[in-house]
């Protein structure tokens, strides 16, 4: 009796022993020591890489959702050609400011039905070179699959595709690698040889050229990424540096697309006929619009406003820059009437009343 009840005592003495031993090691169901079972062990996880970008197969498929443009301004018929994106079966098209720039008229050739059609502009955000389109009596158009600029990579492979050289037709394409996400440039307009700094630009490597502005960048899935805004040079001519194209992020100017559509201008983007004050100013010190030209026949002209005079204030808001000046205006139409105070060059102060003109997409 007294050997059973001392071997129960050592035999409790053990298990304690042991949960003891196991509690200070992580007890996880098996015994110190022993190898983990091989179905317990994590998997590899294998990446498989993407297909590579079909140029045949994009192309086929934004091809018919792009439009040839031509843009033409008064009196000397100088204009600019481009390309841009068809948004909705309608004719809402997404193509560069700067195509559109200065224009008097603007006609559009759709790829997909090769109809050509009037166009006018709905509004646009110069600051971004983004502008939209509406193309009068289109119907039945077809559109651009929209993709995400979101979700892009450094290297990853996209297609260039537009009106390269401004000669309408099918759209030329053109394969490339992404080098950068967030690239700033100054970008020369080569039709009125205007320069403008723009930033948050996808850099591709590839011979983008001219024409091509307002045309799609896709991914290999056929989405539209980006909208080309700018060639760093001419591929044509043998540089140190191979030519790089930039494009405006798509979920960029979709933000701008909406703003229009919204109806509502800001002071970066214009919706609707662009109205005009008529005058070129720059930077006065300390502070104000000072005007270096007023434009004969336009509404500062007519106004009696003059060479050296400082614009200081449109409808009560302070003007503290050309820029400010240019801000004031994009939320006014055509026919509106604003009040400006001005400071002329005696250091006198007065206000004039007037009402702005219609102008073209600057």
């Amino acid at each position: 009796m007294n050997e059973q009840r001392y071997g129960g005592r050592a035999l409790a003495m053990i298990v304690a022993a042991l949960l003891a031993v196991a509690g200070f090691l992580g007890y996880r169901g098996e015994l110190p020591g022993w190898p983990l079972g091989a179905s317990e062990l994590p998997a590899p996880i294998i990446e498989q890489p993407p297909p590579p970008l079909d140029p045949l197969a994009v192309a086929a498929v934004v091809d018919p959702a792009l439009v040839d443009i031509s843009a033409s301004a008064a009196p000397f018929g100088l204009g600019a050609a481009g390309s841009g994106i068809v948004l909705t079966p309608d004719g809402q098209v997404l193509t560069s400011h700067h195509v559109v720039k200065g224009a008097d008229t603007v006609r559009v050739t759709d790829v997909g039905n090769g109809r050509t059609y009037d166009a006018v502009v709905l509004g646009y955000d110069a600051g971004v070179d983004i502008a939209l389109l509406a193309l009068s009596g289109a119907a039945d158009l077809v559109t651009a699959r929209i993709g995400s600029s979101a979700g892009v990579r450094v290297r990853d492979e996209v297609l260039a595709i537009g009106n390269a050289g401004g000669l309408g037709g099918t759209p030329t394409a053109i394969q490339g690698t992404l080098t950068d996400l967030d690239s700033t440039i100054v970008a020369l307009n080569s039709a009125d040889l205007s320069r403008k700094p723009l930033t948050g630009l996808l850099e591709v490597a590839a011979a983008v050229s001219s024409g091509q502005s307002g045309g799609a960048l896709a991914d290999r899935a056929g989405a539209v990424v980006g909208v080309i805004a700018a060639a760093s040079g001419d591929p044509a001519r043998a540089t140190s540096r191979p030519p790089n194209g930039y494009a405006v992020p798509i979920d960029t100017a979709m933000r701008v697309v909406e703003q229009i559509r919204s109806g509502i201008p800001t002071d970066t983007v214009h919706i609707g006929p662009t109205a005009t004050l008529g005058v070129l100013t720059t930077d006065a010190k300390p502070s104000g619009a000072r005007i270096d030209l007023a434009l004969y026949g336009l509404p500062a002209y007519a106004a009696g406003l003059a060479r050296g005079e400082v614009i200081t204030a449109v409808n009560g808001r302070v003007i503290t820059s050309a820029r400010a000046l240019h801000a004031a205006i994009n939320v006014h139409k055509p026919h509106d009437t604003i009040e400006l105070e001005i400071l002329d060059v005696a250091g006198g102060r007065r206000t004039v009343s007037l009402v702005l003109a219609l102008g073209t997409p600057n």
